[in-house]
């Protein structure tokens, strides 16, 4: 969990994410965060385009209290797929999986938004309910927040999250680079061995094989391969062979049986089995999700 964490703050820092980050709200007028599953925060807050009320109710410590289990339920929520919920005070927000192979390890969240026009008897119900929670909203700086907050529609909403989820396929693919580039950070046998590896995935490779290439003997090399990356030899290569499998995918023009063999798999049959291990889903149902090349 811990070592997550530590992945999703280091693609929060990235330039790809902050590129697409300021893209995002620019277009869209929406904050949007890239969290770890558990958080003590609120993901949106001080972002981009945060909401004025919900900077607002942040700095409240009951209302931040509720919006904490809020987000505790949409991560849940979220696990697997996209998932939308609506705080206390009726604001919606979205969260999308950002997966490292099969595994979920953080979200991409945006919201703070509202399906329907603010009115006069909407305000009035929030500050009822706020004062269930000893927050007092009756204020003219509280109104005003309020009715800043933006309206998006059902459609919007499915097609941000549509968005988000392409989005978050591209930082999948970032998460395995920056996760083994951790773990090889401090060996230049490892190093070595990496290199050899991407320059050789589309042929059939043994451990024997690539020992040699760094000048080490077979038992050291299995050992140090395994401890530094926490892989097998075998599940290394396989990930090598998956994430070039799926920048292949984004070729419209070549078979998925093409990509299979091209990134040195010897059967059809396994290379579906290990995609649908490490991606979670088809190598086909990935491609029809992804953006079609021009």
């Amino acid at each position: 969990m811990k070592a997550n964490g530590q992945l999703i703050e280091n693609l929060a820092r990235s330039e790809m994410y902050q590129c697409f980050e300021r893209a995002y709200t620019e277009t869209t007028g929406l904050p949007l965060a890239l969290r770890p599953l558990e958080t003590w925060q609120m993901p949106l807050h001080s972002k981009r385009k945060e909401n004025p009320f919900c900077n607002l109710m942040t700095d409240t410590s009951h209302a931040c209290s509720a919006c904490l289990q809020m987000q505790a339920k949409l991560a849940q929520g979220a696990m697997e797929g996209p998932a939308t919920i609506t705080c206390p005070y009726g604001l919606y927000e979205t969260a999308v999986p950002v997966k490292m192979g099969p595994h979920t390890i953080g979200f991409l969240q945006t919201g703070q938004v509202m399906r329907q026009k603010p009115t006069a008897s909407t305000f009035r119900r929030v500050v009822e309910q706020a004062k269930t929670r000893g927050v007092d909203l009756d204020t003219p700086k509280a109104k005003e927040a309020y009715f800043q907050t933006p309206v998006v529609s059902q459609k919007k909403l499915d097609s941000l999250s549509t968005l988000l989820s392409i989005f978050a396929d591209h930082i999948s693919m970032k998460s395995n680079q920056l996760a083994v580039q951790a773990a090889n950070a401090e060996s230049p046998i490892i190093v070595r061995a990496k290199q050899y590896i991407l320059e050789h995935h589309a042929e059939e490779l043994s451990l024997g094989q690539v020992a040699k290439a760094v000048h080490t003997s077979r038992f050291y090399f299995c050992k140090l391969f395994g401890k530094l990356t926490g892989l097998t030899f075998t599940e290394y290569v396989s990930r090598t062979r998956i994430e070039k499998a799926k920048q292949l995918l984004l070729n419209p023009n070549l078979r998925v049986s093409e990509i299979a063999y091209g990134v040195g798999f010897q059967s059809l049959t396994h290379f579906n089995r290990v995609f649908r291990k490490m991606v979670g889903e088809a190598p086909t149902a990935y491609r029809d999700r992804l953006p079609k090349a021009a």
